[in-house]
C-alpha cells in the first residue's frame, strides 16, 4: 500500500459509519415449486459525506435492499445497521424519494411537503419554517399553493426532493429518482441536486441512490456498487475520484463508463463466449429468456454491420447513439450472444460471422439462418420442436414446458421464456402458437 492509498484509508476509516449490512438474504416464494432469492450475501458501507451508487440492470434487487436499510423490508437472514443499531423497523434520519412521484394529489405543494413532519413531532410554526425553506432551495418558491396536477413532471419530483430533505435526514435513499423523466429534464434536475450537494445547501449527511444509468452514476456518485442479477450481489465497487462538475466528454470520465460496461458484460470474449441471461449463468432448459422481438434482433445486426460499426462498436457510444438505456440495450446484445450472431469483450459488441451473414442476408435465408442457431444453441427450442414432432397430434399444451421450466425458475420468468421462444419459434418457421387454445403445433411451418 502506498502512502498515500494509506492516507486515503485512514481518512475513511474516520468517516462515520451510517449503515452497515452483513449477509443480507431475501427470498421470496413464488409458487409450490420455486422460491425467488432476489438478494444473496450482501455486504456493504455508507459513510458519511458521499454518495453513493447502486448500479445493475433491472430484477437484480436494488430496490429490495434499499427498503431493507430503510427498515420499510426485513430480510430473510444477514444483518443490517442503522448508526451502530440493528435495523428492527422504520429508521428516524432516514428519508426516502421514489421512482414514481407519490404525491397526494388533494394537497398543494406546501402541504405536501409539511405530511411528513406531524409525524416526527415538529411544530406547525417550524414545520412551515422548514417546508418553505426546502421548497425555495429546491427550486419552487412561488408554487407552494399549485396542486400537483397543475406541476410538470420535473416540477413533481421536485416536490418529493424538498419533502425528502424537510425532515432534515442523516441518510437520503433514492429509489431511480430521475428514471421518470424526460432526458432534458432529468439533467436539469440531477445538475440541481450535485450543485446543491457540492455546496453543502442539503440538510443531509450522505445519499444512497438506485440507478441502471450508468452515466448517471459516474456524474453523481464517489463511489458505485455494481450488483450481478439473480441473485443480486455486489459484484464489484468502484472509486469515482473525479472532481466536479464532471464532464461526459472527459476522457477518464469515458474510460470509467467504458470499465463499467465491460465490468457488467463480463467481458466474454466472442469466440469464447457462453450464453448468459437473467435467472441462468450458462445454457440449458433452464435458462431464462428476455422476451425480445426478433425485429429489435435484426435491427441491431443491420446497425453494427452497417458504417460507421462496421461490425464493431462500443456500448456506451451504441447506446448514446441508439437513445437506450442499460435495461434496454443489454437484452438484446445478450440474445444476439445466446445465438452466436455476436460477442461482448470488454465493453464492445462484435458482430460474428454468422450475424453478418443475418444481415446480409434476404429475408428467407434470415429465417433459415436464425431457426439453425435457435436449434444448436436453445435447447428449449429443440426440446419443442422434439416433442412436436414425437406426438401423433404434433401439439402439445403451453403448461407442458412452463410446469418444467418452474423447476429452475419462477414462474414469470417461465412465462416470459415461454413467451419468447413462442415469438423466435414462428419467426423461424419451426413450430407455430393457437393462444386461444394454448398449444404449440407444427401447423405453421413449412
Amino acid at each position: 500500500m502506498t502512502l498515500m492509498e494509506h492516507n486515503a484509508s485512514a481518512v475513511d476509516s474516520e468517516k462515520k459509519v451510517l449503515v452497515s449490512a452483513s449477509g443480507v438474504r431475501q427470498i421470496y416464494h413464488k409458487g409450490e415449486n420455486s422460491d425467488l432469492v432476489v438478494l444473496d450475501d450482501v455486504a456493504l458501507t455508507i459513510n458519511e459525506g458521499e454518495v453513493v451508487g447502486l448500479l445493475g440492470r433491472s430484477g437484480s434487487g436494488k430496490s429490495t435492499l434499499l427498503r431493507i436499510i430503510s427498515g420499510l423490508v426485513k430480510p430473510t437472514t444477514g444483518r443490517v445497521e442503522w448508526c451502530g443499531k440493528p435495523v428492527t423497523g422504520p429508521c428516524e434520519g432516514l428519508s426516502m424519494v421514489f421512482q414514481s412521484f407519490a404525491l397526494f394529489p388533494w394537497l398543494t405543494v406546501l402541504e405536501n411537503v409539511e405530511v411528513g413532519l406531524d409525524a416526527i413531532g415538529v411544530p406547525a410554526a417550524e414545520g412551515r419554517r422548514r417546508a418553505l425553506a426546502a421548497i425555495d432551495l429546491i427550486g419552487l418558491d412561488g408554487f407552494e399553493s399549485a396542486y400537483p396536477k397543475e406541476l410538470s413532471g420535473g416540477m413533481r419530483q421536485r416536490v418529493g426532493f424538498a419533502r425528502a430533505l424537510v425532515v432534515h435526514p442523516r441518510l437520503m435513499l433514492m429509489d431511480e429518482p430521475f428514471s421518470a423523466l424526460d432526458v432534458l429534464t432529468a439533467e436539469t434536475l440531477r445538475t440541481d441536486l450535485i450543485d446543491l450537494w457540492i455546496e453543502g445547501r442539503l440538510p443531509i449527511k450522505s445519499i444512497l441512490m438506485v440507478t441502471h444509468n450508468i452515466e448517471e452514476a459516474v456524474l453523481m456518485c464517489d463511489r458505485i456498487l455494481i450488483f450481478s442479477s439473480n441473485p443480486g450481489r455486489v459484484a464489484a465497487e468502484i472509486k469515482i475520484d473525479l472532481p466536479h462538475p464532471r464532464s461526459r466528454l472527459d476522457p477518464v470520465f469515458r474510460a470509467i463508463v467504458d470499465d463499467i460496461y465491460g465490468r457488467m458484460t463480463q467481458r466474454t470474449p466472442l469466440e469464447k463466449s457462453e450464453p448468459r441471461h437473467e435467472g441462468a449463468g450458462t445454457a440449458g432448459i433452464g435458462t431464462a429468456l428476455p422476451n425480445i422481438s426478433t425485429n429489435l434482433l435484426s435491427g441491431l445486426m443491420e446497425t453494427l454491420a452497417a458504417p460507421p460499426y462496421n461490425g464493431r462498436a462500443d456500448l456506451p457510444v451504441l447506446a448514446a447513439a441508439l437513445q437506450m438505456e442499460v435495461d434496454e440495450l443489454f437484452p438484446i446484445v445478450e440474445t444476439l450472444q445466446l445465438l452466436r450472431f455476436a460477442g461482448v469483450e470488454a465493453g464492445d459488441v462484435t458482430l460474428s460471422e454468422a450475424g453478418r451473414h443475418f444481415a446480409e442476408s434476404e429475408v428467407d435465408a434470415r429465417k433459415r439462418l436464425f431457426a439453425d442457431h435457435l436449434m444448436a444453441y436453445v435447447p428449449l427450442a429443440g426440446l419443442i420442436r422434439r416433442v412436436l414432432d414425437e406426438r401423433p397430434t404434433h401439439r402439445a399444451p403451453f403448461s407442458r414446458f412452463s410446469e418444467e421450466l418452474e423447476d429452475h425458475m419462477s414462474e414469470d420468468f417461465a412465462e416470459t421464456t415461454l413467451r419468447a421462444l413462442i415469438t423466435w419459434g414462428r419467426y423461424g418457421e419451426l413450430f407455430g402458437y393457437d393462444e386461444h387454445t394454448g398449444q404449440f403445433n407444427l401447423e405453421n411451418p413449412t
